[in-house]
């Protein structure tokens, strides 16, 4: 649901604590979110507009001791940030591990163009051709991965920090249902 450009996402629950991970004994402000909680927030924000700014708006039937309302805002919003601060993280071990791969790409690729030149000057002419071409064709294999990080798989990865700092900074609001 939008308003004034403004993204909400509703939920509603019994009690607050229904929101946070039970298991986790972190004092308030440092609890996980529920993971079906997590799993809903996060699947709205995904499918609502990015130009907008999100507000959680969660309903209660009962409304908690009021230094949990005051602490819920940010306690999903640091909740959130540890999250995207998480993904930020994977992000850059990607970008790391795809300029690592590339780097022993193009060696082994160069290997295989120099070797192919080499198994050209042999005696054997009738299979020179065959071996340099299957160095060739192992030489681009072994790019494979390389450029499958950088063209493909890290754009879903910063799409999801991005999200995640979006949620952080969310404004987080309570409200009992209207009889």
């Amino acid at each position: 649901m939008s308003t004034n450009g403004v993204n909400r996402i509703e939920v509603r629950l019994r009690e607050l604590s229904q929101l946070f991970n039970s298991m986790d004994p972190s004092p308030f402000i440092d609890r996980d979110l529920d993971e079906a909680a997590e799993e809903f927030i996060v699947g709205w924000a995904r499918e609502l507009p990015h130009n907008a700014d999100l507000e959680l708006v969660i309903q209660l039937a009962t409304m908690p001791p009021p230094d949990r309302v005051a602490g819920t805002e940010e306690a999903v919003r640091h909740y959130f940030a540890s999250r995207a601060e998480v993904a930020k993280r994977e992000f850059r071990q990607l970008l790391r591990r795809g300029r690592l791969s590339m780097i022993i790409g193009l060696l082994f690729l160069a290997g295989c163009f120099g070797l192919g030149e080499l198994v050209q000057r042999l005696p054997l002419a009738a299979w020179n051709e065959f071996v340099k071409l299957g160095l060739h064709i192992v030489g681009w294999v072994a790019m494979w991965r390389p450029l499958e990080i950088f063209l493909y798989d890290w754009w879903p990865l910063r799409s999801h920090q991005l999200l995640l700092e979006r949620l952080a900074r969310m404004k987080v609001s309570l409200t009992l249902p209207v009889p």
